[in-house]
């Protein structure tokens, strides 16, 4: 089997004026890896993704994909990659067959073997009974399946998908993530997804942290779960100034008020629990005690919360990159 990286990536830098929207990242995907780039809205994930499907030149550094320069060898890149957008690109008119039969043509699939392949990867996003319905009577979720198996259409070697369920709800988002894991075995390709949600950032064999234009952790879920370490006890109370006063003066642990509750990390949550009944002279609404996240990995990296960097940022990516994004 080629040893060559699916995605190999060096010094990787894009500017966009004075906005620096990829900080010089470096990272070696495998082939036949489901890897995850995790990271809140404005992070640089899809910059780099736009990089890598050879939609957007980098400002510095070097990006290859199955072994070909992302830059030099544009047409041969786009031959060996899907790509599944962020934003929608269906045909809403034409029915869901004939939105396949278009992207074949653009791609000069073979014209014998076309049919063949449309029928084979709308049975694996189980939409071949809805092929000739128009794309504008499906689901959000349908529309998303069929972006997938478009991008799947010409074969390709590595699948870019740019937060495919993003607007979706969760049971269509878990749903969409099945197709994922069963296209992933029936294939045999590299999937390369961007997620801003932890439980889908789970279902990948290893996931890239970013934030800010920064790759800022790198290893399997597990991995990275397993260096935080300590359990989080989230504590809402009746005043949180006075309680991180009593949780440092008491327990000598230093704790964080966010999303409207008291935070502290403790290697034993549940043994600390009746300690901090007993001992914390403030009222206690709620206390949950969890093990460590992939939200409390990019804490312990961060020092922010996903939801708390998106709201920091506006939630929006820099308008450069938005609109190189669109075309």
């Amino acid at each position: 089997m080629d040893d060559t990286p699916a995605v190999a990536v060096h010094g990787l830098v894009k500017r966009y004026g004075e906005v620096e929207a990829v900080r010089g990242i470096d990272l070696e995907v495998a082939r036949g890896e489901t890897f995850g780039f995790l990271g809140p809205n404005g992070a640089g994930k899809s910059t780099t993704i736009n990089i890598l499907c050879t939609l957007v030149a980098p400002t510095a550094g070097e990006a290859r994909v199955v072994g070909l320069d992302a830059v030099r060898d544009r047409a041969a890149v786009r031959r060996r990659i899907g790509l599944v957008f962020q934003d929608p690109t269906l045909d809403g008119p034409m029915s869901g067959e004939q939105n396949l039969r278009f992207h074949q043509e653009l791609y000069g699939v073979d014209r014998r073997r076309a049919p063949a392949r449309r029928e084979e990867v709308l049975r694996t996003v189980g939409l071949w009974e809805r092929r000739a319905d128009p794309v504008t009577t499906y689901s959000g979720g349908m529309r998303r399946r069929l972006e997938i198996a478009r991008g799947l259409l010409h074969s390709p070697q590595v699948l870019f998908l740019d937060e495919p369920t993003i607007g979706l709800d969760p049971q269509t988002r878990s749903s969409i993530w099945a197709y994922l894991a069963e296209l992933h075995r029936s294939e045999e390709i590299t999937v390369f997804v961007t997620t801003h949600y932890m439980d889908e950032a789970e279902h990948c064999d290893r996931i890239a942290i970013m934030n800010e234009g920064r790759i800022v952790a790198l290893d399997t879920p597990d991995a990275l779960k397993a260096q935080v370490g300590a359990d989080r006890v989230t504590i809402t109370t009746d005043d949180d100034e006075a309680a991180l006063r009593a949780l440092r003066a008491e327990f000598g642990l230093e704790g964080a008020v966010r999303e409207g509750a008291l935070t502290v990390r403790v290697p034993d949550g549940a043994g600390f629990v009746p300690r901090l009944f007993a001992r914390l002279a403030v009222g206690i609404r709620s206390v949950t005690v969890t093990r460590p996240s992939l939200d409390d990995v990019f804490l312990a990296h961060t020092g922010t919360t996903i939801r708390d960097a998106e709201a920091g940022a506006g939630g929006s990516m820099h308008p450069m990159a938005v609109r190189m994004r669109g075309r």
